[in-house]
C-alpha cells in the first residue's frame, strides 16, 4: 500500500528550518535537514509516536483538528493544506456542540449589578463568556474581539495591550499555562482547548517552554498587579467562584483593599469606564 501521507509529511518536515517556526537552536547536530519529529509533535500538540506512525504509514485516519494542527505547524500553503487533506483518511467529525455555553440571565444580571467590582464569567480554559463594564475597562473591550479571541490565556500571550498590563508578565503567563494544562487533562478531547494549545505552541516560544514543564493549577484566590494606562498601578485580589447551576463556569471578581492606593485607582477606573461607584 502506498504511503503518500507519510512521505508528504516527511518531505514538508525536512523542508522547514526550526528558526522558521521560532524554535531555538539547541546546539545538537542534526543528522537530517529540517524539523525533528519531536519538534513537529510539540508544535502540533500530538505525541512523537503518533508522528512516527503517520510517517511510517501505520495509521492513515486523522481527525480534522489534528490535520489542521499539522498543517499550521508545517506552515503549509493553501494548496499544500488541501493536498494533505486529500491524501489523509479524514476521520468523521463528532457531532458539533456549541463552542461556548450560555450564561444564565440571573448571572448576567448579577454582573451588571456589581457596579464597583470588575467581574466576568469564564468557561474552560479561561474563555470569557460574559463581563461587566468594569472588567472591560480593566482588561480589554471583549465585545470588540472576535468570539474565538475572547480568552484570557490567549490574550495574555498574543495581545500586546493585555500583555503590557501585567506588572509581572512571566508570572501571570506561567499561571495561565498551568491552568490550561489542568483543563487539557480534564477535557483532552475539547476542540477549543486543543486548538488554543496548538496555536500558542506555534506562536509563542515561552508558552512552548512552560507547557513542557507540565505544571498544573486549579482555580484559587490570588493577587495580581497591573500597570493600567488610565488608572496607573493597581494591585487587585482575584477571586474565583464556581457557579452551582453550571459547574464548568466561574465567576471571577477583582477587588482592592479598602483605603489602599489601588482602591482609589480602581474607583477612578470604574468612573472613567462609566460605572456608578458606591461607597
Amino acid at each position: 500500500m502506498d504511503n503518500e501521507l507519510g512521505e508528504f509529511l516527511r518531505s514538508r518536515r525536512a523542508a522547514l528550518e526550526p528558526a522558521q517556526v521560532g524554535l531555538p537552536d539547541d546546539g545538537r547536530l542534526r543528522r537530517v535537514p529540517g524539523l525533528r519529529r519531536e519538534e513537529l509533535a510539540q508544535l502540533a500538540h500530538v505525541s512523537v509516536d503518533y508522528i512516527v506512525r503517520l510517517e511510517q504509514g501505520r495509521t492513515r485516519r486523522v481527525s480534522r483538528p489534528v490535520l489542521d494542527a499539522l498543517a499550521d505547524a508545517l506552515r503549509l500553503a493553501a494548496d499544500e493544506r488541501e493536498y494533505l487533506f486529500t491524501v489523509a483518511d479524514v476521520a468523521p467529525a463528532p457531532a458539533r456542540r456549541p463552542s461556548l455555553p450560555d450564561v444564565a440571565p440571573q448571572l448576567r444580571q448579577l454582573l451588571d449589578r456589581m457596579y464597583d467590582v470588575p467581574a466576568m464569567v469564564l468557561h474552560r480554559g479561561m474563555a470569557v463568556l460574559a463581563w461587566n463594564q468594569g472588567a472591560a475597562g480593566l482588561l480589554t473591550d471583549f465585545g470588540a474581539l472576535p468570539l474565538e479571541h475572547r480568552n484570557l490565556i490567549r490574550l495574555t500571550f498574543l495581545d500586546e495591550r493585555v500583555r503590557a498590563l501585567y506588572d509581572d508578565w512571566p508570572r501571570a503567563a506561567r499561571e495561565c499555562v498551568a491552568v490550561l494544562r489542568m483543563e487539557a487533562g480534564r477535557t483532552p478531547h475539547d476542540p477549543a482547548i486543543t486548538s488554543l494549545v496548538g496555536e500558542l505552541s506555534v506562536r509563542d516560544a515561552d508558552f512552548r517552554t512552560w507547557w513542557a514543564t507540565h505544571q498544573v493549577r486549579g482555580p484559587r484566590q490570588l493577587t495580581k498587579t497591573y500597570n493600567h494606562p488610565t488608572a496607573g498601578r493597581l494591585t487587585l485580589d482575584v477571586q474565583q467562584f464556581t457557579v452551582d447551576t453550571h459547574p464548568e463556569q466561574l465567576l471571577v471578581a477583582y477587588t482592592a483593599e479598602p483605603g489602599s492606593p489601588s482602591y482609589d485607582a480602581l474607583r477612578f477606573l470604574l468612573q472613567v469606564s462609566g460605572e456608578s461607584v458606591h461607597g
